[in-house]
């Protein structure tokens, strides 16, 4: 499906380089070592919860790749951490919100683009659409890049997303991540029509559908995707096909709803292997380069899991000094009870 105008040809994006590629390539290495290590860690004890990616890298870093973080903003949900280290967050800071430190991540969003990580399912996509609207408002050229999954599709949240954004003609791109299940439910049992870029027509939006696992079909589809928002069109959906080869978080067991035939055979080939065909296939890249990236993948990841290592605990005091610019009797009286439970004071 793509019912998305094509770029005038002077405002046409040119192919990506051999360089590009291999950029693109050592970032979904590192995304894929960092995103396999986080689960080892959660087994491990070092973090309580996380949401695995694996089999999503190019979907994530293809998006994000497209993203001037110079003026656009990106609103996450709990799996975009590889969209998090294409944009350049600092790791440690991004994984403290899985290390249950802080809330939303200890990273600064304004300086990273990157809004605080949402659980709400479908909670940040209403977001997205106020800040783009807000760069209507201010004659401003941003773009807001939100992210969610074929189960959160279905939220209430999304039809009032992209109806808003329609009407206002808000510069936002909706980007689905299908990878085939909402938790335990295949997306055939939860999207109506089964295709999520379908419903685009009925709000009068253009939307693509790709192959999430092509990164450089996916760097192409969002860099025209925000072409388009950005020059005053309104809002774009790009449906991302692509397959959650593990489980939903690290609480979940696939193995309850899903053989793991049925995963291996819905999962295809993976999109770091393909784009290591495609840079051997062209001379873009040799064995040393790809020993090479996995080498940095590796180094990166001891340097993160150390630093998310030495993350100590917040104040507890937090709980109750960050609810209200004022505080009230009850808020007050909960915070006396606690420090006395824990506190012993």
């Amino acid at each position: 499906m793509d019912t998305l105008p094509p770029r005038t040809p002077g405002n046409a994006a040119g192919p990506l380089t051999a360089a590009q590629l291999r950029e693109l390539y050592s970032l979904m290495v590192a995304v894929r070592h960092l995103d396999t290590s986080a689960v080892t860690w959660q087994r491990q004890g070092l973090i309580p919860g996380y949401a695995p990616e694996l089999g999503q890298e190019a979907a994530q870093v293809g998006s994000g790749y497209a993203v001037d973080t110079s003026r656009d903003f990106v609103f996450p949900t709990y799996r975009e951490m590889g969209v998090a280290r294409t944009l350049g967050v600092d790791m440690v800071a991004y994984m403290s919100t899985h290390k249950a430190t802080w809330h939303g991540g200890l990273y600064d969003p304004l300086a990273s683009r990157l809004a605080p990580i949402q659980a709400v399912v479908a909670g940040s996509v209403l977001h997205a659409v106020g800040w783009a609207h807000g760069q209507t408002l201010d004659g401003k050229d941003g773009v807001a890049l939100s992210y969610f999954g074929d189960g959160a599709s279905s939220q209430g949240d999304i039809h009032e997303a992209m109806n808003f954004a329609a009407v206002l003609k808000a510069p936002v791109v909706f980007f689905i991540q299908n990878n085939g299940w909402a938790i335990s439910v295949p997306a055939e049992r939860q999207v109506a029509g089964g295709s999520v870029a379908a419903r685009a027509a009925g709000y009068g939006i253009p939307a693509l559908k790709i192959d999430g696992d092509d990164v450089v079909a996916v760097v192409g589809a969002s860099r025209r995707a925000f072409a388009h928002a950005r020059s005053g069109n309104g809002p774009v959906v790009i449906e991302a096909m692509t397959y959650r080869r593990g489980p939903h978080s690290t609480s979940d067991d696939p193995g309850r709803y899903r053989s793991l035939e049925e995963e291996r055979a819905g999962a295809g080939e993976d999109p770091i292997e393909r784009l290591r065909k495609r840079l051997l296939a062209e001379g873009a890249a040799d064995e040393a380069f790809f020993a090479a990236a996995l080498a940095a993948a590796e180094a990166e990841e001891e340097e993160v899991r150390a630093g998310v290592e030495a993350l100590g605990p917040r104040p507890g005091t937090e709980m109750f000094d960050l609810v209200f610019q004022e505080t009230t009797p009850a808020l007050q009286a909960q915070a006396a009870n606690w420090r006395e439970e824990s506190e012993h004071v």
